[in-house]
């Protein structure tokens, strides 16, 4: 899903014809252009249209993102305006479109801002799945956002200050992981919510996740490492900045359901993915993030292994986001090894099979969302697809709707409110299934579901370590 545009930004040609043809076979003193006129300038044989007479002159001056192409590609259809979900709660956004292919052109101008409605996507990137034409327009729009942070918002800013500590969630979480517990009671404690409502601008209303006591790679030390030694089977887990500080039962599960399928699984040095980076317009931050995790990550491609990440955010940061916006040696690489952890499985392993064998000790009903950084990779059905036939499971999918809080934007003050409209669908589908308890592979996503219903949420990798390892 990986696209690509040519560096130089060559996405123009001449079309001629050899010259001096007609149709009738009858010679003609000059050559014709394609509309049947003949050219004033002579032809292609004219010294003046010689490649090596002249310099072509660029409509819109390249950049270090040249989307000429894909901008080219939009017919206006509207599918990815209609698919937005921002779009569809907030009347003054004026959508993907205008964010994507015409701003492109507009801010090829020297005297056009890039406009202040481009900090009001949430990068849901739903617009990338929705467009017939495969424009670019997450592309594009990191661009634009990362421009307009870069150039024109003020740095000084309590908007800025607030988005730059929010998007470096991995700097904050290490802090806090040192006094976890005094950290979540503080985060929470009522007084100090309305100071950070009040000073930073972020919504009293949401609660701060707890700080796990030990952190997934303390747990991993501790442990002594990879339990398996296989270096025909090797795996490099990425598991992101919430697996890490927040739940590392989820990456323990990983780990253990790996393990089982007799993989040897490396867990590289990493920083954050980027994926608030690129949300908040941070590509400096970002660009160092993916610096360290793509060295890494090559190391241990090189050894044999692929990456999964257990986050979608995470695994498309590194599959799409990462060759879109850098140029660092070995992108290409971490892009086309990565996986999602369940996906990877799906692919490799008889899952099935093996789970046709599962018992369960207790019957679990579950609640299913797919998060829209799972839809963008062609995943949205796969952990009802993993779990419909367990005896003991049922899996409902709560729809398609987005969860609303799409990672930082629901976390800022002024946009909570849409972030809740955004959501109340899945909500209202939620406590409409079955089970109550909610399932999803996105961490934000699950902040959401439980923010709005009050259901404990569990990752599909915890119920698969339930089936086949417990």
């Amino acid at each position: 899903m990986t696209r690509h545009t040519d560096d130089d930004g060559d996405a123009t040609g001449a079309n001629g014809t050899d010259g001096g043809d007609r149709a009738d076979g009858l010679e003609t003193d000059r050559a014709a252009t394609d509309g049947g006129v003949e050219s004033a300038t002579g032809g292609s044989s004219s010294p003046e249209l010689d490649p090596d007479a002249y310099d072509p002159v660029d409509v819109f001056p390249g950049g270090d993102l040249d989307l000429r192409e894909g901008a080219d590609s939009c017919y206006k259809c509207t599918s990815c305006d209609t698919s937005c979900p921002v779009a569809e709660v907030d009347e003054e956004f004026p959508g993907p479109k205008f964010q994507g292919p015409e701003q492109w052109r507009l801010k090829r101008k020297e005297d056009h801002d890039i406009d202040e409605s481009i900090t009001s996507c949430s990068n849901c990137m739903r617009c990338d799945d929705a467009c017939p034409s495969s424009v670019p327009l997450s592309q594009m729009h990191n661009e634009a956002r990362g421009q307009f942070v870069e150039e024109q918002m003020e740095k000084l800013s309590v908007e800025y200050v607030r988005n730059r500590i929010l998007a470096n969630y991995r700097t904050s979480a290490r802090l806090a992981s040192v006094f976890p517990r005094t950290a979540s009671f503080a985060m929470n404690f009522g007084p100090a919510r309305w100071a950070m409502e009040k000073a930073m601008g972020i919504p009293k209303e949401r609660d701060f996740p707890e700080f796990a006591t030990e952190t997934f790679r303390e747990w991993w030390k501790a442990r002594g490492g990879a339990q398996v030694q296989n270096p025909d089977k090797r795996v490099a887990y990425f598991h992101g900045c919430y697996s890490n500080f927040n739940t590392p039962e989820v990456g323990k599960a990983m780990v253990r359901v790996y393990e089982h399928f007799g993989y040897e699984v490396l867990v590289p040095p990493q920083k954050c993915s980027g994926t608030p980076m690129f949300a908040n317009g941070m590509l400096k931050d970002a660009r160092r993030h993916a610096e360290t995790n793509v060295e890494s990550l090559v190391e241990a491609i090189g050894d044999g292994a692929d990456v999964i990440a257990s986050c979608t955010s995470c695994s498309l940061s590194l599959r799409q986001e990462y060759p879109e916006l850098f140029d660092i040696h070995g992108i290409e690489d971490v892009s086309e090894h990565t996986y999602e952890a369940l996906e990877y499985l799906r692919i490799n392993e008889d899952l099935e099979g093996e789970l046709a064998e599962s018992e369960l000790a207790d019957e679990q009903s579950f609640a299913y969302h797919a998060p829209c950084h799972a839809r963008n990779q062609g995943l949205s059905r796969q952990a009802v697809e993993t779990f419909r036939d367990v005896d003991g499971v049922t899996m409902e999918d709560v729809g398609d709707s987005c969860s609303g809080i799409s990672g930082t934007y629901g976390w800022k003050e002024e946009k909570y409110e849409k972030s809740m409209e955004i959501g109340a669908e899945m909500f209202e589908h939620m406590e409409d299934a079955e089970g109550d308890v909610g399932m999803t592979e996105c961490p934000t996503c699950a902040m959401q579901m439980e923010h709005g219903t009050g259901y404990e949420i569990k990752h599909p990798l915890q119920l698969l370590e339930d089936a086949v390892v417990a």
